[in-house]
């Protein structure tokens, strides 16, 4: 029995088997699908999301990029950022940067992506070099926010209100190992069914550096990301929305031009000091197409996640239908489509990203 349940621990397939926050994102949501089918009938547009928030493409569903999002948040909220077209020279990159005041370590991400995929640290000029060539699609260089803290703050408005609110936090702690002095990086991630399953890009990624061996109780990040698909452990903070949080969030959020509903990563200093609105930085927002990502904590079973998935979508087909009345259209049926046969095509490129 102990060498069946060590097995059932350690073998990928029934690690994503046996916990549900590791399904496909169409097995999770295949239930939701009926919900959503009968939003799309009262709406009378099953694209009624394109009006959740206007400002952004297609709401922020697919398909946006970051460097259209980016202009929308104040400069004091945001890290520095630049983008790319594909085969611009490094030394033309370089040179940009500098101008920018951006200065290594640095990161690097397509600008349409998704679930981590395409994101780099790059801690170099001559690795900067290395790894450029590697991005086929157009991609944005971003300064490294140092802050030790990362989350994801979900945020609504309804559009005829003047006061919005915080509907989920998710705390990050990213992929890490704590020496023994005795193992290797590598037999360390082999103790940790979450990072088993990153063994696979790990070793591609990380080839040498897995070989050491750490100090006792020396703590290494390998991953500085705050992305599930990248091993990142998600953890519901929702207990912690208080008013000082919603008054802070709810400001910044209003500065925002035509932002209702959607999700926020949020580097930052300490609990404390974002909520007196210092020492943060937005690293990324994104609009009608978010999860509520504090369903993935592994406490959380999949009836919680689908509870609070309607309870989002409730939000979103709220203010989508109010900004259609205010005047902001829908996608039709034609555009809607198209908008799917491009992120399917558009996800095949991701895919195929060695970075």
């Amino acid at each position: 029995m102990n060498k069946l349940n060590k097995y059932l621990n350690r073998h990928p397939f029934f690690i994503r088997l046996l916990h549900w926050e590791y399904w496909p994102f169409n097995v999770v949501y295949a239930p939701m699908y009926l919900v959503y089918l009968l939003f799309g009938l009262r709406a009378r547009s099953f694209f009624f999301f394109a009006a959740a928030n206007p400002t952004i493409k297609n709401g922020g569903f697919l398909m946006e990029t970051k460097s259209d999002i980016d202009p929308l948040i104040p400069e004091q909220y945001k890290p520095a950022t630049l983008l790319f077209d594909v085969g611009t020279e490094a030394e033309k990159v370089l040179a940009s940067i500098k101008q920018k005041n951006i200065v290594f370590p640095l990161i690097v991400k397509p600008d349409n992506g998704a679930r981590g995929r395409g994101v780099r640290k790059v801690y170099n000029a001559e690795e900067l070099k290395e790894v450029l060539p590697l991005y086929t699609v157009p991609y944005i260089v971003q300064k490294f926010i140092p802050y030790p803290e990362e989350m994801g703050l979900f945020y609504v408005r309804m559009p005829n209100e003047t006061k919005g609110k915080v509907t989920g936090i998710v705390g990050k702690e990213f992929l890490h190992v704590t020496g023994d002095g005795v193992s290797t990086i590598l037999q360390l991630l082999e103790q940790n069914q979450r990072y088993i399953l990153q063994l696979p890009a790990l070793k591609k990624l990380l080839a040498e550096e897995l070989t050491i061996i750490l100090p006792p109780n020396k703590k290494h990040v390998l991953l500085p990301y705050g992305n599930h698909a990248r091993g990142c452990l998600f953890i519901d903070l929702s207990h912690q929305i208080d008013e000082q949080l919603t008054e802070q969030m709810d400001k910044v959020c209003k500065q925002i031009d035509g932002f209702y509903y959607g999700r926020m990563d949020i580097r930052y200093n300490s609990w404390e000091e974002l909520l007196q609105g210092k020492n943060f930085s937005i690293i990324e927002l994104n609009g009608a197409g978010s999860d509520p990502t504090h369903i993935y904590d592994p406490n959380h079973s999949i009836f919680f996640a689908w509870k609070e998935i309607i309870r989002h979508w409730i939000y979103l087909y709220k203010i989508s239908v109010i900004n259609n009345k205010k005047g902001h259209r829908y996608l039709t049926t034609k555009e809607g489509l198209q908008m799917f046969r491009d992120n399917t095509a558009y996800d095949k490129t991701l895919n195929a990203l060695v970075v």
